[in-house]
């Protein structure tokens, strides 16, 4: 015999599904049809249906545990069965959707003239009642199912809403997949569920946990929380929700301490470890991902010993569960749930039932007084107006839309339009497939909600960020404080616009870090073996700074800025060079000015008594050109202080090379004169008449030509220049005179060097000259002095720093001057000004 592949999945599932349920065969295995499928085991009733044209199933989790039973393999095992408390949230979604169908039924636009009927199945939250629910939702209440090409559809429902879970939704559709009886979750949110090759059935109206996981990370990200604990449930929706979380917290550069996993049926001692590492951890801000039923297991077990306070950071699953508002040491909490709405008539709905009606269902009676804070009192009935009780509608939303999609797209196939008018047709024989593929394209708006879905059957993602704040009664309450919205523009889809309450009803942002904050002026350097949250914070090196918290790394200033002392910010340097308002160079001008003063007094003196024979046997006329010279070369030295430019960087070393040079060839010229003089008084000697004035004015000229065009070439070629020196000092900026040549300038220091150590060696010789006076001592004197201090002066400029190098030269060319006019002049003063009677020819030829 020939079997369908939808067939064998059938049989398979249903035969080796928990051993709960057992189909067999009927008739032979052989071709002859038809093929009977009769199962053995009694189907479990729903817990709420009602017959129509077309049928809707439905899978809530309305009980919290599954029943479990130890089989000793004697008799045949009975359907699985829900028992424990009632989840009301869960109740109200299973009369949510009764609500909607009725609304439909009721209504003029959609479907008109055919009841939608619905069968409501209660999973308790486990994946084997789920599974067993859509078996019995693709057979339907039938107790033969028949199998052949003409009856393969006869026990279907049209589509199923469900399940509350996402593991749960997955069990599902791998069962109504094969049959293409679409599935429309509105509380399964794992983004596995979006892949359309294994869930091709698959539609959702609450967002993908793909698009919570990023709002999660943008959230902790938002408040600088870098250091955080992670819990989920060991589910398909925990798992996969977790791991996109961890996913887009590391890309926000968020470290994790901890993540745990586990599931309300693990053993205690599982889920007292969960909450222990929690009690344990240092991060103050715990990330839960969790279904609503393990976040209750989990609490109650952190009531039992109290903890240190944490921020609970909540998926949408448990962040509003009503339910859980009780743990008030969760104040606080923080998390994204789907936007409250409002359906118009629900809340009547839900309170509108006799009571004799609610008191006839344990599932109402437990929801009543759940739901509303009320016993029910079946010797007064109640009226609407008594109870006031707001009821909070976001995931119920989910559900209402979820039915009037696929109310949409059956009114698509059941009533087509034709000329301009709709008619249905309640007695098609409705394919499946057909509901499947218009599902795909529902595209309507239902009190002011678009319902949509995209290629992978998502809808947009849109999120409330909710916070647990404690109300005028004590009560831990939800309150809306922002938003979040994946379809507006990157990095614009998280808003927050409201006051937040933190942990213990604290009103400052609770911090929670592996390592405090660096502050600027230092960098982090990750701790060996540890997350890269856990670093350590390090000075910024010399020359480096950091201006932003947490810094990776320094970053050097630019050439010309300096780092504070707190090394956050980069300012100017200071500009350094030998200002005239310092006390360094007010000393050394005020000493070239006396020097010059004192050169133009020694000329005046000589001027006044040029008449007198210490005067005139002394060459007045190169004495009087020396002390022109050297109050140039006073002067000179000025223009070494101030800050350099373009203009006194070259004057100040052509003026300094040629007035020295000027000044060494009268001393030279004199020098040639005191030895041609005593070479003169030898018999027959007329050496005097090539050595006049003439030729002594002319050596001068020579001389002192040859260094005017040594440093004419030197300007011309590669003239010194204004800089700024970096590399002597790393906090502060030299302005200097750069040389420009240096081969020109050690040119003109050589030049002066020779002619100083030519008129040296004259005036060694002519230095024991008979004569009283001999100016040939001073010479020597003089020039000894000149030559020590240009000869000490070559260290001194090359090791001394910044301005001090500009002193250095200064101090050098007052000191050789002063050696000058002193050894030369200063005597020829005192006898002139104070020894009168030795100003005689006759005491100047003495030989004695």
């Amino acid at each position: 015999m020939a079997t369908s592949p939808v067939f064998t999945i059938l049989v398979l599932g249903l035969s080796l599904f928990e051993r709960n349920t057992v189909f067999v065969l009927s008739e032979s295995m052989t071709n002859d049809p038809p093929v009977r499928c009769i199962p053995l085991a009694t189907a479990s009733s729903p817990a709420f249906s009602i017959d129509g044209d077309f049928i809707i199933g439905g899978v809530f989790s309305i009980y919290y545990t599954m029943h479990t039973e130890i089989y000793n393999y004697t008799i045949l095992p009975g359907p699985p069965w829900c028992t424990g408390s009632i989840n009301s949230r869960e109740l109200r979604f299973s009369r949510a959707m009764i609500f909607a169908i009725e609304e439909i039924n009721n209504s003029r636009e959609l479907l008109p003239g055919i009841k939608l009927g619905y069968q409501i199945h209660d999973k308790c939250a486990a994946v084997p009642v789920a599974m067993y629910a859509a078996f019995q939702l693709i057979s339907g209440k039938n107790t033969v199912f028949y199998k052949d090409k003409n009856c393969s559809q006869s026990g279907m429902v049209a589509a199923v809403i469900g399940g509350s879970g996402s593991t749960s939704s997955i069990g599902i559709s791998r069962i109504t997949g094969p049959f293409n009886i679409p599935q429309v979750s509105h509380f399964s949110s794992c983004a596995c569920l979006s892949d359309k090759q294994q869930y091709p059935n698959f539609f959702r109206t609450i967002p993908s946990d793909a698009f919570q996981a990023v709002a999660l990370a943008k959230l902790v990200k938002h408040f600088g929380w870098t250091w955080i604990g992670a819990v989920c449930s060991d589910s398909d929706y925990g798992n996969n929700g977790m791991a996109s979380f961890l996913q887009a917290a590391q890309k926000e550069g968020i470290c994790v301490e901890f993540s745990e996993s586990f599931y309300r049926t693990n053993p205690y001692n599982e889920i007292q470890r969960v909450a222990d590492v929690i009690r344990r951890a240092t991060a103050k801000v715990i990330v839960a991902f969790t279904a609503s039923g393990e976040m209750k297991v989990l609490l109650e077990e952190l009531a039992r010993k109290p903890s240190p306070s944490r921020q609970w950071i909540g998926s949408e699953s448990w962040i509003t569960d009503p339910n859980l508002l009780k743990f008030d040491f969760c104040e606080g909490g923080i998390g994204f749930g789907i936007p409250k709405s409002v359906i118009p008539g629900l809340r009547d709905f839900l309170l509108d039932l006799s009571p004799s009606e609610v008191a006839a269902s344990p599932l109402l009676t437990e929801f009543w007084e759940n739901a509303f804070k009320c016993r029910l009192r079946k010797s007064k009935p109640y009226s609407l107006n008594e109870k006031k009780t707001k009821i909070d509608l976001r995931v119920t939303n989910m559900v209402y839309k979820a039915v009037y999609a696929i109310a949409h797209a059956i009114h698509s196939v059941v009533c087509p339009k034709k000329n301009l008018t709709t008619k249905c047709d309640k007695h098609l024989m409705l394919e499946s497939k057909q509901v499947l593929d218009a599902l795909k394209k529902v595209n309507f708006t239902k009190n002011g909600y678009p319902v949509s879905f995209d290629a992978n059957g998502d809808p947009v993602a849109v999120y409330e960020l909710v916070n647990w704040q404690k109300g005028e009664s004590g009560n831990i309450e939800l309150v809306t404080v922002g938003y979040y919205d994946a379809s507006l523009p990157i990095n614009k889809e998280f808003h927050i616009n409201g006051n937040l309450t933190w942990m213990d009803g604290r009103k400052q942002v609770p911090v929670s870090v592996c390592t405090d904050s660096c502050p600027p002026g230092t960098h982090k350097v990750l701790q060996k073996g540890k997350p890269i949250c856990c670093y350590d914070c390090i000075p910024c090196p010399e020359g480096e700074i950091s201006n932003t918290s947490d810094s990776s790394d320094c970053f050097p200033c630019p050439i010309e800025f300096w780092p504070n002392p707190e090394k956050d910010s980069c300012h100017p340097k200071p500009v350094e060079y030998l200002s005239i308002d310092e006390t360094l160079a007010i000393i050394l001008a005020a000493v070239s000015v006396g020097g010059a003063c004192l050169a133009i007094l020694t000329a005046a003196v000589f001027f006044h008594h040029r008449t007198t024979p210490i005067v005139r046997a002394n060459n007045s006329e190169l004495s009087f050109l020396l002390l022109f010279s050297l109050t140039l070369c006073f002067l000179c030295s000025l223009t070494f202080i101030g800050a350099p430019t373009e203009w006194s960087c070259m004057l100040r070393h052509s003026a300094f090379g040629i007035t020295f040079v000027l000044c060494i060839s009268c001393v030279l010229g004199k020098t040639i004169v005191v030895l041609m003089a005593f070479k003169a008084t030898l018999p027959g000697s007329n050496v005097m008449k090539w050595f006049g004035p003439l030729q002594q004015r002319l050596t001068v000229v020579f001389f002192t030509f040859v260094q005017v065009l040594i440093c004419m070439v030197w300007l011309v070629l590669r003239p010194p220049f204004p800089m700024k020196n970096f590399a002597t000092y790393k906090e502060r900026i030299i302005l200097e005179c750069a040389l420009g040549s240096a081969i020109g300038f050690w040119a003109v220091l050589g030049y002066i060097s020779l002619l100083a150590v030519f008129c040296f060696v004259l005036a060694v010789l002519a230095r024991k000259l008979p004569d009283n006076f001999n100016e040939a001592k001073l010479i020597t004197f003089s020039m000894l002095i000149f030559c020590a201090v240009w000869l000490s002066f070559i260290p001194a400029y090359v090791s001394s720093p910044g301005k001090f190098t500009v002193a250095v030269e200064i101090f050098a060319i007052l000191a050789s001057s002063f050696g000058l006019i002193m050894c030369i002049f200063a005597p020829k003063c005192f006898i002139i000004l104070c020894q009168p009677e030795k100003n005689t020819k006759k005491y100047l030829m003495n030989k004695n």
